[in-house]
């Protein structure tokens, strides 16, 4: 007999996985991770991509299934998990599960949310879903690794399968359905770095479709519709196909007793996770003072090559490009002693003082910093000021990595200050409230209620 694929031995975990199968600590993280998902999708509604995709979408209508968190109209599932994929994304303060460079939440979350609210599911449904989802999504882009995250978003590729896991779960499919449905995301999943070369609105598009196609996914599987079943491994599978380097066997290694999701970060800067450490280690060597350009001789900085990869030729000549940019968030470090929301506008990017900053700045990779990542994205700053002052940090843990987690009202404050001009602080507080309390919520579909 034929051993059991990978997509199918997936299907009979989740089939099995529950609620009491959560220790206290993970259904907390799941909570926390649910609450800052909201933080981002409420502070994406605005951004142009996710408004032109709520203009498709309000055009095409739908029954009543879902809510459209950035307008907070019921469409759809399928929509809902479209437009709030789009929108979690778009602000870049998602979460991220770093050894797997991988964002979980915006493609996720918003599949199994639409999901959860189509059926009116439970807030203990609604974890256990979102528990699934994460382990699944996190353990394919383990597998896939480095080698696929050159030339593949892995958010967009691997999410696509998380998304259909979590969505699979809260519909209550069996072992051969979630096989076929893992077998759809495959064939679905995509998301090509080239739109960060280009400055286009791609990221966006890659989750809102992981999410779409992980809940379509999930619904045709129901209706008897048949996948790959060796979607993940065959000859003609996904990580042949897009990874190089790939070790398969992670998907399954300690599947049901490790559980990856613990390891998850919620990010603290408003920019790509690839910037955290040297942002944390200018905000270690500076100690809270600020510099001008003219206090600045030269900034040093060595990283993973993982980082310049990706972001070395950025040009920060749009707010979103500047998110990407190592010498333009080092450089804001610096002169303000932050990268948070407000740092990434027009108007800042004309800022003399960062373009003159930004010139002092020298990047390289170091060999003893490849060796850590992608467990860990470290990073080592020297600041030599004008007066042959030397101010060194260094980084391997930011801010919000799992050792070095924010505390539960850093978490809330996060919430509140991302959403403070888009919601009032009543809505904000009922928000929060329900999701401290999640597991005893009745009905998922009330919890926007409060929007």
């Amino acid at each position: 007999m034929a051993e059991a694929s990978i997509a199918e031995q997936f299907g009979a975990f989740i089939e099995t996985f529950d609620y009491p199968d959560l220790s206290e600590i993970q259904v907390q993280k799941i909570k926390w991770y649910f609450l800052d998902w909201l933080a981002s999708a409420i502070a994406g509604k605005n951004e142009k991509p996710v408004r032109i995709i709520l203009d498709l979408i309000g055009k095409m209508g739908g029954a009543p299934e879902a809510t459209v968190i950035a307008d907070n109209t019921p469409n759809t599932a399928l929509w809902a998990a479209l437009a709030n994929g789009a929108a979690s994304h778009a602000v870049e303060m998602d979460d991220l599960h770093r050894e797997s460079i991988f964002h979980p939440a915006a493609a996720i979350i918003p599949a199994v949310f639409a999901a959860a609210e189509r059926q009116q599911a439970s807030g203990c449904e609604l974890i256990t879903a979102i528990a699934a989802g994460y382990e699944i999504g996190i353990r394919v882009a383990l597998a896939a690794g480095t080698g696929h995250y050159r030339h593949w978003h892995t958010t967009a590729t691997c999410g696509t399968f998380g998304a259909t896991a979590g969505a699979a779960k809260i519909m209550g499919l069996n072992q051969v359905q979630i096989a076929a449905a893992l077998g759809s995301a495959g064939t679905q999943a995509a998301g090509l770095w080239e739109f960060l070369v280009e400055n286009t609105m791609s990221k966006q598009l890659h989750t809102a479709k992981a999410a779409f196609n992980g809940l379509l996914s999930a619904l045709l599987a129901a209706s008897g519709f048949t996948g790959a079943k060796r979607i993940l491994e065959g000859e003609k599978g996904f990580f042949k196909a897009t990874a190089e380097g790939f070790q398969a066997a992670r998907c399954l290694d300690g599947l049901g007793a490790i559980f990856h999701f613990e390891r998850n970060s919620l990010k603290q800067h408003a920019s790509c996770g690839h910037t955290h450490s040297a942002i944390d280690a200018v905000l270690e060597a500076t100690r809270g003072r600020r510099l001008q350009a003219n206090e600045v001789k030269t900034v040093n900085v060595r990283v993973y090559q993982g980082a310049l990869d990706l972001l070395g030729e950025v040009d920060p000549s749009s707010p979103y490009l500047a998110k990407f940019c190592l010498p333009y968030c080092i450089a804001t470090a610096i002169r303000f002693g932050q990268a948070d929301l407000a740092d990434f506008t027009t108007d800042r990017l004309q800022n003399n003082d960062l373009a003159k900053l930004m010139t002092r700045i020298h990047i390289e990779s170091d060999p003893a910093l490849d060796a850590l990542y992608p467990r860990k994205w470290p990073a080592r700053v020297e600041i030599v000021t004008t007066d042959d002052t030397r101010l060194a940090g260094a980084v391997d843990v930011p801010k919000g990595d799992p050792e070095n987690f924010p505390t539960d009202n850093e978490i809330i404050d996060k919430f509140k200050n991302l959403t403070k001009a888009l919601i009032s602080s009543d809505a904000a507080n009922k928000i929060v409230s329900a999701v401290v309390r999640l597991e005893d919520v009745k009905d998922v579909s009330k919890i926007l209620n409060a929007l």
